[in-house]
């Protein structure tokens, strides 16, 4: 989906997380894809995570707020970054909106964590902007060592 455009994927992704979702009993207002910066965007076409950020608030009744958090700056990517790099990289790189969070449970959704850097960075920015609560959903999680044996 991120890389061959393979973009149906993200309504099959959210019906698949529903699930998942409910059984976490989280308490959440609203659902916001964490952002990419306006070149990759460009280069792209489309923001992969919000692909199944948008249906998955759909399918289970919340608020869809995608403007709510915005990346102030162009970053590298973060692959291939150490972990003291990638968390300099995002360092500052999010602004959230005040008037848009202001009290509220918000869930924001990322395609991959590997180290929690640009959760970390956006969940800063959230609740700095006064979000009451943040909640973190990804679809997937890196592995350190790339090996199922250590699963």
């Amino acid at each position: 989906m991120k890389y061959r455009r393979n973009i149906g994927l993200g309504d099959m992704l959210a019906v698949q997380m529903t699930h998942f979702f409910y059984s976490l009993q989280w308490h959440v207002q609203a659902i916001l894809p964490v952002p990419l910066g306006k070149k990759r965007l460009k280069e792209r076409g489309y923001n992969q995570v919000a692909l199944v950020a948008r249906p998955l608030a759909y399918e289970v009744g919340l608020e869809y707020i995608p403007r709510a958090l915005q990346k102030t700056r162009e970053t590298r990517s973060q692959v291939g970054l150490t972990i003291s790099q990638r968390h300099e990289n995002v360092y500052k790189a999010y602004q959230a909106d005040s008037q848009v969070v202001k009290g509220k449970s918000v869930l924001i959704m990322d395609d991959v964590a590997t180290t929690g850097s640009t959760i970390s960075a956006c969940t800063a920015s959230l609740l700095s902007a006064g979000a009451q609560e943040v909640y973190v959903l990804t679809i997937a999680r890196a592995l350190s060592h790339h090996s199922l044996n250590r699963v």
